[in-house]
């Protein structure tokens, strides 16, 4: 028995891995902001002169948190196939999903002050 939702091509897996992608950016307040907060990061990453170590963390870094995002909204879309009325369980999912991304963006706070708080009072 053939699985219909199997991609036959990997053509067909990048299409729908970009559909989704395409989804969560157009769909996802946060995300758009996450990303703006990134932009932001590099920018000061080039303007800091930070490490090519700093960068890769600093990229690292950026990306946990925007797989965490991607993470929430697909738990989020499955909890709300199950039901649209309020159900507890579905109630905890989400706020574990969400809880996930908070704790990708507390990290990403940490990491930035350790990168760029001693580089911006040397250049003050």
């Amino acid at each position: 028995m053939e699985n219909k939702w199997k991609n036959q091509s990997f053509y067909n897996s990048l299409k729908n891995a970009l559909n989704g992608i395409k989804y969560v950016l157009s769909d996802g307040r946060n995300v758009r902001i996450q990303i703006c907060f990134a932009i932001v990061a590099i920018v000061l990453g080039f303007v800091l002169k930070i490490s090519l170590i700093e960068f890769l963390i600093l990229i690292l870094t950026i990306f946990f948190v925007l797989v965490s995002e991607f993470i929430n909204t697909a738990l989020e879309n499955l909890a709300d196939l199950y039901t649209t009325e309020y159900n507890e369980k579905v109630k905890n999912i989400k706020d574990i999903a969400a809880g996930t991304v908070t704790l990708a963006a507390v990290a990403s706070i940490i990491v930035g002050i350790i990168i760029f708080l001693p580089k911006i009072l040397n250049f003050i």
